[in-house]
Protein backbone atom coordinates (compact mmCIF):
# COMPACT_ATOMS: atom_id res chain seq x y z
CA UNK A 1 0.00 0.00 0.00
CA UNK A 2 2.54 2.58 1.45
CA UNK A 3 4.63 1.83 -2.24
CA UNK A 4 1.64 2.17 -4.49
CA UNK A 5 1.02 5.63 -2.64
CA UNK A 6 5.08 6.45 -2.92
CA UNK A 7 4.53 5.98 -6.74
CA UNK A 8 2.23 7.82 -6.84
CA UNK A 9 3.48 10.86 -5.33
CA UNK A 10 6.28 10.56 -7.16
CA UNK A 11 4.68 10.68 -10.52
CA UNK A 12 2.53 13.89 -9.39
CA UNK A 13 5.73 15.08 -8.00
CA UNK A 14 7.28 15.01 -10.93
CA UNK A 15 4.11 16.22 -13.33
CA UNK A 16 3.83 19.15 -10.96
CA UNK A 17 7.75 20.20 -11.16
CA UNK A 18 7.68 19.71 -14.89
CA UNK A 19 4.74 22.21 -15.08
CA UNK A 20 7.18 24.80 -12.43
CA UNK A 21 10.23 24.90 -14.41
CA UNK A 22 9.20 28.44 -15.45
CA UNK A 23 8.81 31.24 -12.65
CA UNK A 24 5.40 32.33 -12.11
CA UNK A 25 4.97 36.20 -12.40
CA UNK A 26 1.81 37.95 -10.36
CA UNK A 27 0.32 36.86 -7.71
CA UNK A 28 -0.09 33.25 -7.05
CA UNK A 29 -2.85 30.99 -6.15
CA UNK A 30 -2.26 27.85 -4.49
CA UNK A 31 -5.60 25.72 -5.90
CA UNK A 32 -6.52 22.79 -4.29
CA UNK A 33 -4.84 20.43 -7.29
CA UNK A 34 -1.48 22.33 -6.43
CA UNK A 35 -1.60 20.61 -2.70
CA UNK A 36 -0.50 17.42 -2.42
CA UNK A 37 -1.04 15.52 0.91
CA UNK A 38 0.37 12.20 2.67
CA UNK A 39 0.14 10.41 5.81
CA UNK A 40 3.09 11.10 8.34
CA UNK A 41 4.35 8.57 10.26
CA UNK A 42 1.79 9.82 13.54
CA UNK A 43 -0.67 9.17 10.71
CA UNK A 44 0.29 5.54 9.45
CA UNK A 45 0.67 4.27 13.43
CA UNK A 46 -3.32 6.10 13.81
CA UNK A 47 -4.29 3.52 11.12
CA UNK A 48 -2.34 0.87 12.06
CA UNK A 49 -4.68 1.85 15.37
CA UNK A 50 -7.91 1.82 14.14
CA UNK A 51 -7.18 -1.04 12.47
CA UNK A 52 -6.84 -3.12 16.08
CA UNK A 53 -10.15 -1.27 17.51
CA UNK A 54 -11.85 -2.52 14.19
CA UNK A 55 -10.20 -6.19 14.51
CA UNK A 56 -11.39 -6.46 18.61
CA UNK A 57 -14.62 -4.53 17.85
CA UNK A 58 -15.79 -7.32 15.09
CA UNK A 59 -14.26 -10.20 16.95
CA UNK A 60 -16.15 -9.45 20.42
CA UNK A 61 -18.84 -7.71 18.70
CA UNK A 62 -18.85 -4.75 20.22
CA UNK A 63 -21.30 -1.88 19.55
CA UNK A 64 -19.10 0.73 21.30
CA UNK A 65 -16.20 -0.75 19.63
CA UNK A 66 -17.79 -0.16 16.38
CA UNK A 67 -18.97 3.68 17.30
CA UNK A 68 -15.20 4.75 18.49
CA UNK A 69 -13.59 2.85 15.57
CA UNK A 70 -15.55 4.80 13.26
CA UNK A 71 -15.52 8.22 14.70
CA UNK A 72 -12.27 8.43 15.24
CA UNK A 73 -11.66 7.85 11.40
CA UNK A 74 -14.14 10.12 10.97
CA UNK A 75 -11.68 13.00 12.86
CA UNK A 76 -8.46 11.45 11.02
CA UNK A 77 -10.91 11.99 7.65
CA UNK A 78 -11.47 15.34 8.80
CA UNK A 79 -8.00 15.99 9.78
CA UNK A 80 -6.93 15.25 6.42
CA UNK A 81 -9.01 17.72 4.95
CA UNK A 82 -8.31 20.81 7.01
CA UNK A 83 -4.96 20.08 6.85
CA UNK A 84 -5.25 20.36 2.75
CA UNK A 85 -7.76 23.25 3.43
CA UNK A 86 -5.24 25.03 5.16
CA UNK A 87 -2.87 25.44 2.15
CA UNK A 88 -5.35 25.46 -0.38
CA UNK A 89 -6.33 29.05 -2.02
CA UNK A 90 -3.37 30.63 -0.02
CA UNK A 91 -2.00 33.24 -2.25
CA UNK A 92 1.60 34.31 -2.76
CA UNK A 93 3.68 37.15 -4.13
CA UNK A 94 7.13 38.62 -4.48
CA UNK A 95 8.63 41.59 -2.26
CA UNK A 96 11.57 43.55 -3.21
CA UNK A 97 14.80 41.72 -2.94
CA UNK A 98 18.49 44.15 -2.90
CA UNK A 99 21.69 43.71 -4.45
CA UNK A 100 24.30 41.97 -2.65
CA UNK A 101 28.28 41.11 -3.47
CA UNK A 102 29.36 37.65 -3.73
CA UNK A 103 29.59 35.65 -1.01
CA UNK A 104 26.88 37.08 1.01
CA UNK A 105 23.48 36.03 1.38
CA UNK A 106 20.98 37.04 -0.74
CA UNK A 107 17.33 37.98 0.61
CA UNK A 108 13.87 37.39 -0.87
CA UNK A 109 10.96 38.68 0.58
CA UNK A 110 8.31 36.68 0.04
CA UNK A 111 4.25 37.25 1.17
CA UNK A 112 1.48 34.97 1.69
CA UNK A 113 -2.11 36.55 1.12
CA UNK A 114 -4.95 35.16 3.01
CA UNK A 115 -8.39 36.66 1.48
CA UNK A 116 -10.67 33.61 3.09
CA UNK A 117 -12.49 34.18 5.92
CA UNK A 118 -10.61 31.24 8.21
CA UNK A 119 -7.19 31.61 9.90
CA UNK A 120 -4.42 29.20 8.60
CA UNK A 121 -2.05 28.61 11.16
CA UNK A 122 2.18 26.49 11.15
CA UNK A 123 2.40 27.09 7.30
CA UNK A 124 6.49 26.62 6.62
CA UNK A 125 8.09 27.79 4.01
CA UNK A 126 11.27 27.27 2.75
CA UNK A 127 13.80 26.77 -0.56
CA UNK A 128 13.54 23.08 -1.84
CA UNK A 129 16.97 22.60 -2.11
CA UNK A 130 17.58 23.32 1.63
CA UNK A 131 15.75 20.42 2.35
CA UNK A 132 12.64 20.88 5.18
CA UNK A 133 11.48 24.49 5.48
CA UNK A 134 13.02 25.68 8.97
CA UNK A 135 10.48 29.19 8.68
CA UNK A 136 6.71 29.23 9.84
CA UNK A 137 4.33 31.92 9.76
CA UNK A 138 0.62 32.16 10.43
CA UNK A 139 -1.70 34.21 8.18
CA UNK A 140 -4.54 35.88 10.11
CA UNK A 141 -8.23 36.02 7.86
CA UNK A 142 -8.14 38.53 5.43
CA UNK A 143 -5.12 39.54 6.34
CA UNK A 144 -1.27 38.67 5.22
CA UNK A 145 2.04 37.81 5.97
CA UNK A 146 5.82 37.93 4.79
CA UNK A 147 9.14 36.57 5.76
CA UNK A 148 12.08 36.57 4.09
CA UNK A 149 14.52 33.22 2.93
CA UNK A 150 18.04 33.31 1.92
CA UNK A 151 19.79 31.95 -0.09
CA UNK A 152 23.44 31.78 -1.00
CA UNK A 153 24.78 34.44 -3.54
CA UNK A 154 28.19 32.64 -4.83
CA UNK A 155 28.89 34.32 -8.62
CA UNK A 156 28.02 37.83 -10.01
CA UNK A 157 25.13 38.24 -11.89
CA UNK A 158 21.58 37.64 -11.46
CA UNK A 159 20.34 35.07 -9.23
CA UNK A 160 16.69 33.89 -9.64
CA UNK A 161 15.11 32.97 -6.49
CA UNK A 162 15.02 29.28 -5.87
CA UNK A 163 11.73 27.01 -5.71
CA UNK A 164 9.87 27.57 -2.55
CA UNK A 165 8.34 24.77 -0.48
CA UNK A 166 4.96 25.65 1.63
CA UNK A 167 4.23 22.60 4.38
CA UNK A 168 1.98 22.29 7.22
CA UNK A 169 0.56 19.54 9.40
CA UNK A 170 -1.81 21.82 10.76
CA UNK A 171 -4.36 20.90 12.40
CA UNK A 172 -3.49 17.31 14.48
CA UNK A 173 -0.13 16.17 12.28
CA UNK A 174 -1.69 12.72 11.05
CA UNK A 175 -0.78 14.45 7.71
CA UNK A 176 1.29 16.26 5.80
CA UNK A 177 0.19 18.66 2.62
CA UNK A 178 2.78 20.73 0.89
CA UNK A 179 2.64 22.79 -2.41
CA UNK A 180 5.42 24.20 -4.59
CA UNK A 181 5.59 27.45 -5.69
CA UNK A 182 8.65 29.73 -8.22
CA UNK A 183 8.91 33.28 -7.52
CA UNK A 184 9.33 35.26 -10.00
CA UNK A 185 12.29 37.27 -8.49
CA UNK A 186 15.77 37.79 -8.79
CA UNK A 187 18.69 39.22 -7.06
CA UNK A 188 21.54 41.23 -8.57
CA UNK A 189 24.70 39.76 -7.12
CA UNK A 190 28.11 42.41 -7.34
CA UNK A 191 31.67 41.05 -7.68
CA UNK A 192 33.20 40.68 -4.44
CA UNK A 193 35.38 43.12 -3.71
CA UNK A 194 39.38 42.50 -3.81
CA UNK A 195 40.55 41.74 -0.84
CA UNK A 196 43.48 43.25 0.51
CA UNK A 197 42.30 46.26 -1.20
CA UNK A 198 44.99 48.40 -4.04
CA UNK A 199 45.37 52.20 -3.80
CA UNK A 200 43.36 54.27 -6.08
CA UNK A 201 44.70 55.26 -9.07
CA UNK A 202 44.81 59.22 -9.99
CA UNK A 203 46.39 61.64 -13.13
CA UNK A 204 47.67 64.59 -12.08
CA UNK A 205 47.24 67.55 -14.29
CA UNK A 206 48.54 71.42 -13.78
CA UNK A 207 45.67 73.85 -12.72
CA UNK A 208 45.32 77.80 -14.25
CA UNK A 209 44.59 79.26 -10.92
CA UNK A 210 46.58 76.65 -8.79
CA UNK A 211 44.10 75.36 -6.53
CA UNK A 212 44.12 71.87 -6.01
CA UNK A 213 41.66 69.41 -5.21
CA UNK A 214 40.46 68.74 -1.75
CA UNK A 215 42.62 66.69 0.66
CA UNK A 216 45.70 66.21 -2.17
CA UNK A 217 46.70 69.53 -1.26
CA UNK A 218 48.38 71.39 1.67
CA UNK A 219 46.35 73.42 4.09
CA UNK A 220 45.45 77.13 3.45
CA UNK A 221 42.59 77.76 6.03
CA UNK A 222 39.13 77.77 6.71
CA UNK A 223 36.12 79.14 4.19
CA UNK A 224 32.48 78.93 4.46
CA UNK A 225 30.89 75.42 3.33
CA UNK A 226 29.78 75.27 -0.24
CA UNK A 227 27.47 72.48 -1.77
CA UNK A 228 29.09 69.28 -2.23
CA UNK A 229 32.17 69.95 0.10
CA UNK A 230 33.20 66.34 1.74
CA UNK A 231 31.99 65.94 5.33
CA UNK A 232 34.81 64.40 6.49
CA UNK A 233 36.89 67.85 5.68
CA UNK A 234 34.16 70.13 7.68
CA UNK A 235 36.24 71.97 10.54
CA UNK A 236 34.68 70.26 13.18
CA UNK A 237 36.22 72.50 16.49
CA UNK A 238 34.98 75.84 14.59
CA UNK A 239 31.60 74.47 14.24
CA UNK A 240 31.42 73.03 17.65
CA UNK A 241 32.33 77.33 19.01
CA UNK A 242 29.44 78.29 16.56
CA UNK A 243 26.48 76.01 16.80
CA UNK A 244 24.30 76.36 13.48
CA UNK A 245 21.56 75.50 15.38
CA UNK A 246 22.31 79.90 16.72
CA UNK A 247 22.79 81.04 13.74
CA UNK A 248 26.11 80.00 13.38
CA UNK A 249 27.78 79.01 10.18
CA UNK A 250 29.07 75.11 8.30
CA UNK A 251 33.02 75.65 7.65
CA UNK A 252 35.18 73.29 5.72
CA UNK A 253 38.87 73.24 5.62
CA UNK A 254 40.37 74.94 2.44
CA UNK A 255 43.06 73.51 0.63
CA UNK A 256 45.75 74.98 -1.77
CA UNK A 257 48.64 73.49 -4.21
CA UNK A 258 49.59 72.84 -7.84
CA UNK A 259 47.69 69.95 -8.89
CA UNK A 260 44.40 68.54 -9.36
CA UNK A 261 43.67 65.14 -9.03
CA UNK A 262 41.72 63.39 -11.27
CA UNK A 263 39.75 60.11 -10.24
CA UNK A 264 39.06 57.44 -12.98
CA UNK A 265 38.41 54.27 -12.63
CA UNK A 266 39.33 52.63 -16.34
CA UNK A 267 38.63 48.66 -16.92
CA UNK A 268 41.19 49.18 -19.70
CA UNK A 269 43.91 50.39 -17.64
CA UNK A 270 44.75 47.49 -15.72
CA UNK A 271 46.99 44.92 -16.03
CA UNK A 272 46.24 42.76 -19.16
CA UNK A 273 47.33 39.91 -17.04
CA UNK A 274 44.93 39.96 -14.62
CA UNK A 275 41.97 37.77 -14.28
CA UNK A 276 39.05 38.49 -15.22
CA UNK A 277 37.00 38.34 -12.23
CA UNK A 278 39.87 39.83 -10.13
CA UNK A 279 39.70 43.14 -12.53
CA UNK A 280 35.89 43.55 -11.71
CA UNK A 281 36.82 42.68 -8.05
CA UNK A 282 39.30 45.75 -7.96
CA UNK A 283 37.16 47.96 -9.94
CA UNK A 284 34.48 47.29 -6.95
CA UNK A 285 36.91 47.89 -4.55
CA UNK A 286 37.69 51.30 -5.77
CA UNK A 287 34.17 52.52 -6.29
CA UNK A 288 33.32 51.23 -2.79
CA UNK A 289 36.49 53.31 -1.55
CA UNK A 290 35.63 56.44 -4.11
CA UNK A 291 32.40 56.25 -2.27
CA UNK A 292 33.68 56.11 1.42
CA UNK A 293 36.13 58.78 0.69
CA UNK A 294 34.01 61.31 -0.98
CA UNK A 295 36.08 61.60 -4.06
CA UNK A 296 34.25 61.85 -7.36
CA UNK A 297 34.81 59.54 -10.11
CA UNK A 298 34.78 58.46 -13.28
CA UNK A 299 33.87 54.99 -14.11
CA UNK A 300 34.87 53.16 -17.55
CA UNK A 301 34.16 49.82 -18.35
CA UNK A 302 33.20 48.87 -21.94
CA UNK A 303 30.41 50.69 -23.80
CA UNK A 304 29.76 52.42 -19.91
CA UNK A 305 31.27 55.65 -19.33
CA UNK A 306 29.82 57.27 -16.17
CA UNK A 307 30.46 60.22 -13.79
CA UNK A 308 32.70 61.90 -12.55
CA UNK A 309 30.44 61.65 -9.93
CA UNK A 310 28.96 60.08 -6.53
CA UNK A 311 26.20 59.16 -4.45
CA UNK A 312 23.88 56.38 -4.28
CA UNK A 313 22.72 56.42 -7.87
CA UNK A 314 26.47 56.63 -9.55
CA UNK A 315 27.61 53.79 -7.22
CA UNK A 316 24.59 51.62 -7.74
CA UNK A 317 25.18 51.99 -12.14
CA UNK A 318 28.89 51.19 -11.62
CA UNK A 319 28.46 47.96 -9.79
CA UNK A 320 25.62 47.23 -11.98
CA UNK A 321 27.85 47.33 -14.71
CA UNK A 322 30.49 45.53 -13.09
CA UNK A 323 27.92 42.26 -12.19
CA UNK A 324 26.44 41.73 -15.45
CA UNK A 325 29.65 42.60 -17.44
CA UNK A 326 30.26 39.52 -20.10
CA UNK A 327 26.54 38.63 -19.47
CA UNK A 328 24.30 38.28 -22.45
CA UNK A 329 20.53 39.75 -21.90
CA UNK A 330 22.27 40.23 -18.18
CA UNK A 331 20.75 44.21 -18.62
Amino acid sequence: MMAALHSLYRKGRDQWLFQLRDSEPGVVTLTMRRVFILPTRAGLAFTVLLLVMLIGAINYNLGLGFALTFFTGACAVADMVMTARNLALLQLACGRAQPVFAGEEAQFELHVLNRSRRDRFAVWMGFQADGEPRQVLDVPACGSSALQLSAAARRRGWLPAPRVRLVTRFPLGLFRAWAYWQPDARVLVYPAPELPPQPLPSAGAASEDGHGTVGLDNFAGIRSYQPGDPLRHLAWRQIARHDPALGGQLVTKHFEGGAVAELCLDFAALPLQLDLELKLARMARWVLEAEQRALPYRFKLAQHDYGPALGDAHRASCLRALALFGQEGGA
